[in-house]
């Protein structure tokens, strides 16, 4: 329990206590706002001779946790973040919601603000406040994205677990497909695998409802989800898959933000975010989808199906091409399992062709989009660079809900990749011939005898799996390069990385060999390191010529070059500009930090830079920039040294002495002095 809110209380003798106040702040990358915002409430707040602890929710992770006890005794909490926030914890308490820039830019003002706040009643929306300055997503985007990044543990896991039954327990059956022994060892890992992929679509939909109407709308989420992927709740033999579970979740998350809305009585309050509005949520949204969408659904695709069953005396390739677009449209949902289920029941009247086109459709998705993440690795998270490889797995085993990750979270891009793919491999089985005895696909069944017509099949399947790809990538190139300036030229490694337009200091820099191509570990050790070996003298200049944002950025990418670790300088430009995309890397107090995760760097790399004019960076406070810093790091960089340095390095700039004898140092041998001081 906290205590209620109220003035700042006084002792017993007339003697007025400090005041305490709390504060969290974040930003949507964790990194360099967070931790300036945090310093500067700090030493308003000491400045007033006020008590506060400030929780910083990095990408490191939260530090300087709030406790129970500090939350009990405080008497107000700012919450500076441009990101979800869970202010369920402060209920009672004065609670202070602004932008992670307002914490840089007046954390004073935040401070007197904060006495006379609202109370919090709890059961509140976590923050997702956009001031913070810079370019975000969309609230509904990253409700989406949430939901993705929940389920697809449960899709990796529950895939992978069914493929390995199936590959090293499962024989073909005429009469039942590919099958496990009942009471088996494998059927039972089989039956763990089933139980993930159930929970996948729930899990999707709840989390995306919890993104955006906090815990009182994760249960009419799940719900909601399961209730969308049970299609005899409606009477519809395939249920609404992914796509209706995206529905429900979004119903889900502004339903409950509705009734949050609702003004009740006091005493009925408390009660509403655990009882009243999971109950209510719940109900409306079940009995919504059920008779008012459900219904619709069913009538669709019992139709869909008898109009597939009058295509089946027509062209092979068209009735191929429009079952791969079916199969490949939204992987195990409805208009998947329509064609599906169409033609595993036309394998009893003895027509296997059908099948055959199912069979070559279905592992094109999951095989083609772990292809892309191999053929593009840097247009992929590390997260989906992984999933890929599960996905191509499941891709073996027939299971095509190992490309839904994808598709959730690049709809636009992905769907239509997938379709394209799917009915080029349905047709060209069509053509083929292509024969399958048992109501499964992908490789695994012509392995296991199932398929007649078997290189033709794995033609398809190769073909189809590669138009995936490569559409897939082209597609999420153009809508990556709608968010970040293009290049010229991409940047191959070569002994002497040169940008276009970037200034290293003249012929004689630019000419200085790159450190394991043609320098020595010892001469970059003798020019002296710090911010623990990553910024060097040679990644440090004391006068920097841009004017403009993108030009300093590849002024400090060419920096960086001379350190030795670049391998790719136009991707590196790219990667940072991409990353200024996502928010603006100025700082205020004429600093600025650009910063990208990279493969176009071998290892961990800083460098800094000082403008005497200022360089335009859209700080929060307006200042233009004039200490720039640039990180570097590859994708594959182990450990969070380099936002361990980030974190240090940015709340190191705040003090203003620090800042002054980087503007005053005279050369780069001095400026490494100072920064020393980073730790």
């Amino acid at each position: 329990m906290t205590s209620p809110a109220g003035p700042p209380p006084t002792g017993g003798g007339g003697e007025q206590r400090r005041v305490r106040l709390l504060a969290v702040t974040a930003c949507p990358t964790g990194i360099a706002h967070t931790y300036m915002a945090a310093e500067k409430l700090a030493q308003a707040a000491e400045s007033r001779g006020i008590d506060m602890k400030v929780e910083t929710q990095g990408s490191i992770g939260a530090e300087n946790v709030l406790e129970d006890n500090d939350v009990r005794q405080a008497d107000g909490v700012i919450v500076a973040a441009d990101k979800d926030v869970d202010l369920s914890r402060f209920a009672g308490k004065r609670v202070l919601t602004v932008g992670v820039a307002e914490g840089i830019r007046h954390p004073e003002q935040l401070i007197e603000r904060v006495l006379s706040a609202p109370v919090h009643t709890g059961g509140g929306a976590p923050t997702a406040l956009a001031s913070g300055g810079g370019k975000e997503r969309s609230a509904g985007y990253k409700a989406l994205m949430n939901g993705v990044s929940y389920m697809i543990p449960f899709v990796v896991v529950g895939g992978l677990l069914i493929a390995i039954s199936l590959s090293l327990g499962g024989h073909t059956d005429p009469s039942g497909g590919l099958v496990i022994p009942k009471d088996s060892f494998w059927m039972d890992v089989n039956n763990i695998g089933v139980i993930g992929f159930t929970l996948m679509v729930p899990i999707l939909s709840g989390y995306i409802a919890y993104a955006i109407g906090d815990r009182p709308a994760l249960v009419p989420g799940m719900i909601g989800g399961w209730i969308a992927n049970t299609g005899e709740l409606y009477d519809s033999k395939a249920g609404a898959g992914f796509i209706g579970a995206i529905v429900t979740g979004f119903l889900a998350g502004y339903l409950v933000l509705w009734i949050k809305k609702v003004k009740v009585p006091k005493f009925v309050q408390p009660i509403m975010p655990i009882i009243v509005i999971p109950i209510v949520a719940t109900t409306a949204l079940g009995l919504f989808f059920i008779y008012v969408i459900g219904k619709p659904i069913s009538w669709v695709f019992e139709h869909l199906t008898d109009w597939l069953g009058g295509m089946t005396g027509t062209s092979a390739v068209l009735l191929g091409a429009i079952l791969g677009l079916m199969i490949a449209f939204d992987m195990g949902g409805p208009v998947n399992k329509t064609a599906f289920l169409f033609g595993a029941g036309l394998i009893a009247t003895g027509n296997q062709t059908v099948m055959g086109m199912c069979a070559a459709a279905i592992p094109a998705m999951p095989l083609g989009q772990g292809l892309a993440t191999l053929l593009r690795r840097r247009l992929y998270s590390e997260q989906e660079r992984e999933t890929g490889f599960a996905a191509l797995f499941m891709g073996c085993f027939g299971i095509s809900e190992g490309a839904i990750p994808f598709a959730a979270a690049r709809p636009a891009q992905v769907i239509p990749a997938n379709m394209l793919g799917g009915a080029v491999a349905g047709a060209i089985a069509g053509v083929a011939g292509v024969e399958d005895a048992v109501p499964h696909g992908g490789p695994i069944v012509a392995v296991l005898g199932a398929v007649s017509g078997v290189p033709m099949f794995f033609v398809a399947v190769v073909i189809g799996s590669v138009v995936t790809a490569l559409t897939t990538v082209a597609l999420v190139d153009v809508s990556e390069r709608r968010g970040a300036p293009a290049l010229a030229g991409a940047g191959a490694a070569v002994p002497e990385p040169v940008l276009v337009g970037a200034s290293v200091g003249g012929a004689t820099e630019s000419a200085k060999p790159v450190a394991g191509v043609g320098s020595s570990v010892e001469e970059a050790e003798e020019a002296g390191e710090v911010l623990s070996g990553h910024l060097t003298e040679r990644t440090v200049r004391v006068r920097l010529d841009a004017t403009d944002k993108e030009a300093a950025i590849r002024e400090m990418a060419g920096l960086l070059a001379r350190g030795g670790r670049v391998v790719d300088a136009d991707e590196l430009v790219a990667a940072a500009l991409r990353r200024e995309e996502q928010g603006t890397t100025g700082l205020g107090e004429e600093i600025a930090i650009p910063h990208a995760k990279t493969d176009a760097v071998s290892a961990p790399v800083v460098g800094f830079a000082r403008s005497d004019e200022g360089v335009e960076w859209d700080s929060p406070d307006g200042t233009k920039a004039r200490l720039v810093f640039m990180i570097a790091v590859p994708e594959a960089a182990a450990g969070d040294e380099h936002l361990r340095i980030l974190s240090l390095l940015s709340r190191r700039l705040m003090d203003a002495g620090f800042r002054e004898r980087l503007l005053a140092a005279p050369d780069e041998a001095a400026v490494v002095e100072v920064l020393r001081e980073v730790g």
